[in-house]
């Protein structure tokens, strides 16, 4: 499509006929002069409707230590935080834990953690325990970068995804989040290698990180859509104090949900979370985000006592509906925007494209 042809036309519909839209056309998508955030979340809400129906996916969110080597600028568990206080799950609480989330219906245990690479034979000793004692629970992971033959070795014990956010698809932005001798070039090999040993692939971002602007975004939309990943991770920036970041603003939850939305309209088939970070700066976050496309909430399994360590952010909310013990009130949740709960496994299935029109 050329500049020419470009101008005038409008962008959501050339997005929901599923054409490769140029940075222009993107680019109006993501400013509310050309596209309406009312129209933008209507027309992605349809299509998640269409193609996943009015339940909510429940995956139970593990949080196993909160240890980690690096010193992303942005984290409050970094390595460089002393104040935090530091936990390392042992295999016991870890089956306690999913064993009490299989019971009240989940079945899918995300694991998450710092990267804490003595772990990696016991999380293999986990996985296999899981998905060989609790039939018809996926499990997924999200502890960072690996090796190839860590992935693998997960990878055999049963994990089927991972989930991994490139964070941003900007070179010289990643270097500005994070320390000398992480770099982009290596999170993205890491997605390779994932995808390369079948597993289903998560990615995303922060939104509104510092120094992020349009062609930062406009470089991850392309990276998405071109990674095409199972699932996406996207969230507001939130500072923590102990960071070096920690004096800048949070993201924006208005641009958050329009991107949830542009994603969904580029992705139908992806499983997209409303994520903890959008409930955490804004009550009614998580509704907002599965009205604007998201098909995905993660109620928090860990153990109680360790949840406040586990900070990434400030503030982040993990009691109520966040939480496991918080289902019914998720439920009314749900059930006030026309959803409701979806304890399956959830797998990624590919959709057919001529399966839904939009009435703009």
């Amino acid at each position: 499509m050329t500049l020419h042809h470009s101008i005038g036309r409008d962008p959501l519909e050339a997005l929901i006929k599923g054409e490769t839209l140029p940075d222009l056309l993107m680019a109006r998508l993501l400013d509310p002069i050309y596209v309406s955030a009312e129209r933008l979340a209507e027309a992605a809400s349809d299509l998640t409707l269409a193609i996943h129906g009015n339940g909510v996916l429940v995956r139970g969110l593990l949080e196993i230590t909160n240890i980690c080597r690096n010193g992303c600028l942005y984290c409050g568990i970094r390595a460089g935080n002393n104040s935090v206080s530091r936990y390392c799950l042992d295999q016991q609480q870890i089956m306690d834990c999913c064993r009490e989330a299989y019971g009240l219906g989940f079945r899918t245990i995300v694991m998450q953690g710092g990267e804490h690479p003595t772990t990696d034979p016991m999380v293999a000793d986990i996985v296999d325990q899981i998905t060989s004692t609790l039939p018809g629970c996926a499990v997924t992971l999200s502890l960072g970068e690996r090796p190839h033959k860590v992935y693998e070795m997960w990878r055999e014990a049963g994990a089927s995804r991972y989930l991994l956010r490139h964070e941003t698809a900007s070179h010289y932005h990643y270097s500005s989040l994070h320390p000398t001798g992480m770099t982009l070039l290596t999170r993205l090999k890491c997605l390779e290698s994932l995808r390369s040993l079948g597993y289903q692939v998560g990615t995303g971002m922060m939104v509104g990180s510092p120094g992020q602007d349009l062609r930062c975004l406009l470089s991850d939309l392309r990276f998405i859509r071109q990674f095409r990943p199972e699932m996406v991770g996207i969230g507001p920036f939130i500072p923590h104090p102990a960071t070096p970041l920690g004096h800048y603003p949070a993201g924006s939850v208005d641009t958050t949900l329009r991107l949830i939305s542009i994603i969904r309209l580029m992705l139908p088939s992806a499983n997209i979370p409303a994520t903890t970070a959008l409930a955490t700066l804004a009550p009614d976050g998580r509704r907002r985000g599965i009205l604007a496309g998201a098909n995905v909430v993660m109620p928090n399994i860990s153990p109680a006592r360790v949840r406040a360590d586990y900070a990434l952010y400030s503030g982040k909310a993990c009691l109520g509906a966040e939480a496991a013990e918080g289902l019914a009130l998720l439920a009314d949740d749900l059930n006030l925007i026309g959803r409701s709960i979806d304890f399956s496994r959830g797998d990624f299935k590919p959709h057919a494209p001529q399966s839904f029109t939009h009435q703009s």
